[in-house]
C-alpha cells in the first residue's frame, strides 16, 4: 500500500469528500450539516446521523453569537483546548474553561456537588447571550437546565454533548425539552472532541459569513 503526505488542509477536505459520498442525501439543512459533518469527522461515528439533535435556531444562534463576539464558556479544559483559538481570535472571542474560577473548588465542596456544575453556576451570568459548551459533565448541564429553569439569562447556544453512562442521557433528554437553542446527541455518546468539533465548525461559518 502506497500513500502520499497531504497537507492539514488537504486531508480534511479529502475526509469531508468521503464522508458526504458515504452519507449520500440527507435531511439536514445547508447550516446544520457542516455540523453535523463535523461532529462525524472528529468521531469517525456515521451513527451520529440518528442521534444528534439540533433546535430549529440553533445554528444561526451559535454563528451569530460568535460574530458579535460573545463568551463561550466550556466544562473541561480538554474542550478548550479542541477549540481553534485562531478562529475565535478572528471574531474576537476568547473561549473560557467554567474550571478556572478560583472559587470553584470551594462552591463545589459547600454546595456537594461536583466542580463543573459550580463552575456552570458561577460562570452562567458571564454566557448570558453566549455559547456553553458541555462535552464531560452532565452534572453541568442538568444544573445548566436547574438555572434556566429558575429564571436565570439564558446562553444564546447550548451545546450539550456530555459522554457516559450515568446521566449522560438523561441530561441530554431533558435539554431537548426546553426552549434555549441547542445541539446534542441522545444517548450515551457525545465527549469534549465532539463538543468541541460543533463550536470549529461553527466558527467556520461565522468566519465565512464575515468574508462574503
Amino acid at each position: 500500500m502506497t500513500w502520499q503526505p497531504r497537507l492539514p488542509q488537504e486531508i480534511e477536505a479529502e475526509s469531508f469528500r468521503r464522508i458526504d459520498a458515504q452519507v449520500g442525501a440527507h435531511d439536514f439543512s445547508s447550516l446544520v450539516w457542516p455540523v453535523v459533518r463535523r461532529m462525524i469527522h472528529t468521531s469517525g461515528d456515521l451513527g451520529y446521523l440518528q442521534t444528534v439533535r439540533v433546535h430549529p435556531e440553533a445554528v444561526a444562534a451559535g454563528v451569530a453569537a460568535l460574530r458579535r463576539g460573545a463568551a463561550v464558556g466550556t466544562d473541561t479544559r480538554m474542550l478548550l483546548a479542541g477549540i481553534s483559538t485562531g478562529r475565535l481570535s478572528r471574531l474576537g472571542v476568547e473561549p473560557f474553561c467554567l474550571l478556572d474560577d478560583p472559587e470553584v473548588a470551594e462552591a463545589a465542596a459547600r454546595q456537594e456537588t461536583t466542580r463543573t456544575a459550580a463552575g456552570l453556576e458561577l460562570a452562567l451570568p458571564r454566557l448570558a447571550g453566549g455559547i456553553v459548551a458541555i462535552g464531560n459533565a452532565p452534572t453541568a448541564l442538568l444544573r445548566l437546565l436547574e438555572l434556566l429553569a429558575a429564571g436565570a439569562p439564558p446562553p444564546a447556544l447550548v451545546v450539550g454533548l456530555p459522554v457516559g453512562f450515568v446521566n449522560a442521557a438523561e441530561s441530554k433528554e431533558a435539554l431537548t425539552q426546553q426552549n434555549c437553542p441547542f445541539i446534542t446527541s441522545l444517548g450515551p455518546k457525545g465527549g469534549s472532541a465532539v463538543a468541541a468539533a460543533v463550536i470549529n465548525a461553527l466558527a467556520v461559518s461565522a468566519l465565512k459569513e464575515m468574508d462574503s
